[in-house]
């Protein structure tokens, strides 16, 4: 019984965290007393849900006691009757919270207090690093170390940047709110890399016993969908939904029964899901024909050409290559080099992909980053040059925190030495 109340709650931390927090900060203004009530509210819901049982809406439950906390906290602290009145107001009569029942309204506001979060997250008063993270720690609940890690920062530094971002917000008065049709544009870049980075810790967690973490994958999905909507005619953000539903297509095929990762080349492409790889090349074609290409755009061409080859060996390497290449140009960074590293091993032969590897290694810049030695040892392995390989797949094993990746790199490592 306690086994079951403790994967609800960390299911509904998963689920809930985010869409907790954001209430709270509305109804608070205050982002660090936000979290801690959320994070009590969860400890509360270990002792009542194993006394009352697990409520039938748990998100609702851990809002309204996270709420009530919050207004304790309020009086304990004699923040004033007016202030008091108005967060006691605010959150009055509201009734059970579901997220997803959300619509835009006639004028464009979006009443989705994620989407506000993101949107305050990302003005432009805050640095770009900053943005990011605070959203990351704020709407999916990732620890400081995961976002740390995403970054590939150490965790002080990580630590430092969401106290001064939560800092600037304070003392600017920066407003917690979708901002005006006028001032969209300014913010897009950084909501997108919002969206864009959450989907990729829940496609590929940085920690942890799961490769995929479901509930943030559709979370990225939705508000992708809602920013859509919002801005239906700026390319970059169809494509970045675009680039979302083609890799969340094959989501289902990305680890085995025992949670252990499988290959893209080694998936049942026959399991992919087709609804959105339907909808993903759509809405690509519709971004590209505004004739403003972006790097979400390109990225989801690079996706498209993954999910509509027939099987592994008709994917086109050399076009994905070219597009890499492209991209480049819009995202000059160490891993979109490794990215096209890979596709010019696979077009050109391991030999001309291990070049590229060797100038990323020189440089210096990702060697905290696994996948640069994991990428080096696969197409050494490739190369049939498995001692080599053996040897990259170990370095590879001291960087790695992903469980279900560390299984993976082990067998490879096993399958070299036993060449």
């Amino acid at each position: 019984m306690n086994e079951d109340v403790e994967a609800a709650v960390a299911a509904a931390f998963r689920e809930e965290w985010g869409q907790v927090v954001a209430t709270l900060i509305r109804v608070t203004g205050d982002w660090d007393l936000a979290e801690e009530c959320a994070q009590d509210a969860f400890a509360q819901a270990l002792d009542r849900w194993r006394r009352d049982g697990v409520p039938r809406r748990p998100g609702a439950w851990l809002t309204t006691t996270a709420r009530n906390r919050a207004l304790d906290v309020r009086r304990r602290e004699a923040v004033g009757a007016r202030k008091l009145r108005e967060v006691a107001v605010s959150t009055r009569d509201e009734g059970p919270y579901d997220p997803y029942d959300q619509e835009i309204g006639e004028e464009g506001t979006v009443p989705d207090d994620r989407l506000r979060l993101i949107f305050t997250c990302c003005h432009p008063a805050l640095p770009a690093e900053a943005r990011v993270a605070l959203t990351l720690r704020t709407l999916a609940g990732l620890t400081t170390p995961e976002i740390a890690h995403a970054f590939l920062v150490p965790e002080a530094t990580m630590a430092q940047r969401l106290v001064r971002a939560k800092r600037k917000i304070r003392n600017a008065g920066i407003p917690y709110r979708v901002p005006p049709a006028h001032l969209l544009p300014e913010r897009t870049t950084g909501v997108l890399g919002v969206l864009y980075l959450l989907f990729n810790e829940g496609y590929a967690a940085t920690a942890g016993t799961d490769l995929v973490r479901t509930n943030l994958c559709a979370e990225a999905i939705r508000l992708a969908r809602v920013l859509a909507r919002l801005m239906p005619d700026e390319p970059e953000v169809l494509g970045l939904l675009a680039l979302l539903l083609l890799h969340d297509a094959r989501r289902g095929t990305r680890v085995d029964a025992a949670g252990d990762l499988v290959t893209l080349e080694d998936q049942d492409r026959g399991a992919w899901d087709g609804s959105e790889v339907h909808e993903g090349a759509a809405l690509l074609e519709t971004a590209l024909r505004r004739g403003r290409p972006g790097p979400y755009q390109i990225q989801a061409a690079i996706a498209a050409c993954h999910t509509t080859a027939a099987t592994a060996g008709e994917t086109d390497w050399a076009d994905i290559a070219a597009l890499y290449g492209e991209l480049r140009r819009f995202v000059p960074s160490a891993v979109v080099r490794l990215n096209r590293a890979v596709a010019v091993g696979m077009s050109e032969g391991p030999d001309a992909g291990l070049a590229l590897v060797a100038e990323l290694e020189a440089e210096g810049e990702l060697d905290a980053y696994h996948l640069l030695p994991a990428t080096r040892a696969d197409l050494l392995r490739r190369a049939g040059r498995a001692t080599e390989a053996a040897e990259a797949y170990e370095r590879a094993l001291g960087l790695v925190e992903n469980a279900a990746e560390r299984r993976f790199l082990e067998k490879r490592l096993a399958e070299c030495r036993s060449a």
